[in-house]
């Protein structure tokens, strides 16, 4: 069963070949006898899997079956979950048990998923490599000296090597779609604002969008649809009417638009990845979409606009980190400022100081003009450029990461590691949605394939991506991790 989409395995449950508690059962199984090499999970809830899958199943025998029940998934553990240690990757965080459900967690137990679990990821989000967490690295399933991209790498880990059907992740400056495409997945971010962020630790705010992980564009149909919509409780959820994205993947593509950013396909592309985008490419051509150049003049500004706005709101949101309400709190301060500098310092890891760091610096007084303001301004210019080059195609392509997963430990200088994010994080500075999926090997590492929307474009995106992977199978290829104890 561990090889089946999330569609493949709504059918088998709706025609009774097993029961949301075998497909529990047998997916727990993998996870204890797999993931010990991979280190994918945190926290396994496999009491609290069985009950669900047991409510899922009583609700089906009762003919109150939605289309998700039953399903197996799992949770990037910046998700809170109630009674659940809910850590973010990070030791402040280690002795945190959520005292509520996030809203995306509410929207997946009221469709009668099951979670089995929450996944590791880079600490509080920040990295792409997976290899920031208190928890150790996590690898790539598709080879073990591999990272799986960050930070949504545990969720991505996890898919791919048939632990889970599908999991949800985060995607600040490409934490799902770079993840995805370093696994050989399918990662959707959506709109800013499509998703609640309720109950969604924070990392930066304004750029910070949640969104499913799985093995097909169709299974991401589902669950964006399950997820999305309206939320009270959080200011920036958008009250927008939730259509059904499933609805449309059929579509033809005939007379589709596709725009190819000459910013995009330069210097720093290994041509290994630019192969195989432009293979991907072609394959479209044959669908009947038409291709032409544009330019997103600004994009070499997103890195540093977005390396100055995201710690800043990092800096802000981690200030609540204290040793005073909850996390991480030193032994036997001698005062209330050694309490609050001991218990940061052991809390949280380099990276974390480091963003902290650069954001309290430039959110200080006779530097936020210069520094938090003016990447504001070039935010705006490269928002701009997206809705410009909408306004001539119907969706950009190109690459999801400018390399394959590199080597574990590969890129320890900081600024080389941000480098990896140069095709994703512009996306998130304009609030578009976009989504990663397999289009290729460099070797014996997956390549992704990105195609970006304008804003709340997510049912074409899927119809695009659903039609190129009717007419491919990457998204099929598993990894021969997957096949050890099936």
């Amino acid at each position: 069963m561990h090889d089946k989409t999330l569609t493949e395995l709504a059918a088998g449950l709706r025609a009774g070949e097993f029961s949301s508690r075998e497909l529990t059962q047998d997916l727990l199984g993998r996870i204890d006898r797999l993931d010990g090499r991979l280190n994918s999970f945190i926290t396994v809830t496999a009491e609290q899997a069985l009950a669900a899958a047991d409510r899922a199943d009583a609700a089906r025998a009762a003919g109150e079956a939605g289309p998700l029940n039953g399903l197996p998934l799992a949770l990037k553990d910046i998700f809170c979950t109630r009674g659940v240690k809910t850590s973010c990757g990070s030791r402040m965080l280690d002795n945190f048990a959520a005292p509520y459900d996030a809203g995306v967690v509410e929207k997946l137990t009221a469709a009668g998923t099951v979670s089995l679990g929450k996944t590791n990821m880079d600490e509080f989000a920040m990295g792409s490599s997976n290899e920031n967490s208190f928890y150790g690295p996590v690898k790539n399933p598709w080879d073990l000296e591999a990272v799986p991209g960050g930070s949504s790498g545990g969720s991505a880990a996890a898919v791919a090597a048939g632990l889970v059907p599908a999991a949800m992740g985060t995607d600040t400056g490409g934490s799902i779609r770079q993840p995805a495409a370093f696994c050989g997945i399918t990662g959707l971010k959506p709109t800013y604002g499509r998703v609640s962020r309720y109950g969604m630790i924070a990392y930066a705010s304004s750029l910070d969008q949640a969104g499913p992980l799985a093995r097909s564009a169709a299974d991401c149909a589902q669950l964006l649809g399950a997820v999305a919509g309206h939320d009270v409780r959080d200011s920036t959820c958008v009250a927008r009417g939730v259509p059904d994205y499933t609805a449309d993947l059929d579509a033809p593509l005939s007379g589709l638009k596709i725009g190819l950013p000459r910013e995009y396909f330069g210097d720093g592309l290994s041509p290994e990845v630019e192969s195989a985008v432009r293979e991907a490419i072609k394959v479209f051509e044959t669908l009947g979409a038409t291709v032409r150049d544009v330019s997103l003049p600004h994009t070499h500004y997103a890195i540093p606009a977005y390396y100055v706005i995201a710690p800043a709101e990092a800096s802000s949101n981690l200030s609540r980190y204290d040793g005073v309400r909850f996390g991480h709190r030193c032994e036997d301060p001698a005062d209330l400022i050694d309490l609050y500098k001991r218990s940061r310092a052991e809390g949280f890891g380099e990276e974390v100081k480091r963003r902290i760091l650069i954001g309290t610096h430039t959110l200080s007084e006779g530097f936020f003009d210069a520094y938090y303001k003016k990447a504001q301004q070039v935010r705006r210019l490269i928002r701009q450029d997206f809705l410009d080059a909408f306004d001539e195609v119907d969706v950009l392509m190109g690459p999801a990461s400018p390399t394959p997963a590199f080597d574990l430990g590969a890129n320890k200088d900081p600024v080389s590691m941000y480098l990896q994010d140069i095709y994703t994080i512009a996306v998130n500075l304009a609030g578009i949605p976009g989504i990663s999926v397999p289009a290729g090997f460099a070797g014996n590492r997956p390549v992704g394939l990105q195609v970006l929307g304008t804003h709340f474009a997510e049912a074409r995106l899927l119809n695009v991506a659903h039609q190129f992977q009717q007419a491919t199978d990457w998204h099929l290829r598993r990894p021969a991790f997957a096949e050890e104890s099936a």
